[in-house]
């Protein structure tokens, strides 16, 4: 059976209807859910294969959205019959989460439309999108300095990364319990603030984070570019320009010796952690293509940081807090293998960007499709028949 067949079977296997919405779990005895950004990533590996169905599956996020704009990370269809892996949190309402994650969606909308040209999608989208992306601008940045930020790790995608060991007080060496501790703490005092992003943000928890800001600026140009499709003019020339003025501010509030960090707080103090989110511009072509290569070349390729026989490790190795089974802290992922692969085939860096291709596919080969891998000896940790895995699809 080829891969492309494999996957088009895991993504069957894996979809859901609930009263005329559907979706796709992530995986069904781990994530029994519909997530946020795993839907983008969903909709761009089944453009390759039933963009019908990929429309769909981005339509259901938007019956969810609040009055302000935020879609919620978390979309509760149904309750799961049977105990899952993912632990029950109560965000304070009964059928979706209170917090956002990265916003991947413009994005896949255009890959989708740029297979079939259906701009009568793009009309239905059009307006759900607007609001999410102001929502971005304006309520998760409200010191109007242009960079969105997070008012929890999760809203990252990327829950227990060491780039928020110092926001949340926590030790360079921990356990996943002990995180998962902390951020249980944080989610009460969010939900007692009721996940007001302004206050939450000053009070509690207050990061701007490179790869969703990155993610933010290649979705503005995105929107643009729909903007555009439909006649929305000043729309399009507004969101390019949102695009432009937070890569900037990224330039100026994020980078120091030549690399980009996270940042906390008021006075924007850089969280000088080295994990793959200092590849993330590359995917929105913040980087000059001189800056690129010497990335590329003294990180990426340094076998004493990133460089390992099986990918792009999440954390790099020269850091104390990486764990190649530590969930964020080390394994690779399949996403941020293809945020990075894109990112090298943006500056034509071919054969880097050919690599992780390999790569990746190497990995499924070896373990399947699991949530994710030890970048030392390839084996695959968490959860099984994960989604993401088909994110090969669109290394192309």
């Amino acid at each position: 059976m080829n891969l492309k067949q494999q996957v088009s079977d895991l993504m069957t296997a894996n979809r859901r209807s609930s009263n005329g919405h559907h979706y796709t779990l992530p995986s069904p005895d781990s994530y029994p859910y519909q997530w946020l950004w795993d839907s983008c990533f969903h909709a761009i590996i089944l453009s390759h294969i039933d963009p019908g169905y990929a429309k769909q599956e981005l339509l259901s996020l938007t019956k969810k959205q609040f009055k302000n704009g935020m879609i919620p990370h978390m979309i509760y269809w149904e309750r799961p019959k049977k105990p899952t892996t993912f632990p029950v949190i109560n965000w304070g309402l009964r059928d979706t989460s209170t917090l956002t994650q990265p916003p991947m969606l413009a994005y896949a909308v255009w890959q989708i439309f740029k297979k079939d040209r259906d701009k009568e999608f793009l009309k239905k989208m059009y307006p759900a999108m607007k609001k999410f992306y102001l929502y971005f601008l304006k309520d998760r940045d409200t010191r109007n300095n242009h960079l969105a930020a997070i008012i929890n790790p999760d809203e990252s995608g990327e829950d227990n990364s060491p780039r928020f060991d110092l926001p949340l007080g926590l030790p360079q060496v921990q356990t996943i319990d002990e995180n998962f501790s902390v951020r249980k703490m944080l989610y009460r005092k969010n939900k007692e603030c009721k996940f007001d992003a302004s206050k939450c943000m000053y009070d509690q928890f207050w990061v701007k984070d490179v790869p969703l800001n990155a993610i933010l600026v290649e979705n503005l140009k995105n929107m643009a570019d729909i903007a555009v499709e439909l006649r929305e003019d000043i729309d399009a020339d507004y969101f390019l320009h949102q695009s432009k003025l937070t890569s900037y501010a990224m330039q100026i509030l994020m980078k120091e010796d030549d690399l980009y960090w996270s940042t906390m707080g008021p006075r924007y103090e850089r969280i000088k952690v080295k994990t793959w989110a200092l590849f993330s511009p590359m995917f929105a072509n913040i980087l000059t293509k001189e800056e690129a290569k010497k990335l590329v070349k003294d990180h990426l390729l340094n076998p004493k940081e990133f460089k390992t026989k099986y990918g792009v490790p999440t954390t790099s190795l020269s850091e104390k807090s990486f764990d190649p089974n530590g969930f964020w802290r080390g394994p690779v992922w399949m996403s941020t293998n293809w945020f990075i692969y894109k990112g090298l085939k943006r500056y034509k860096l071919e054969k880097e960007a050919q690599l992780i291709k390999e790569q990746s596919l190497e990995l499924l080969q070896k373990s399947g499709f699991r949530e994710q891998f030890n970048p030392l000896t390839g084996e695959g940790y968490g959860a099984h028949n994960f989604t993401w895995g088909g994110l090969v699809l669109d290394m192309n």
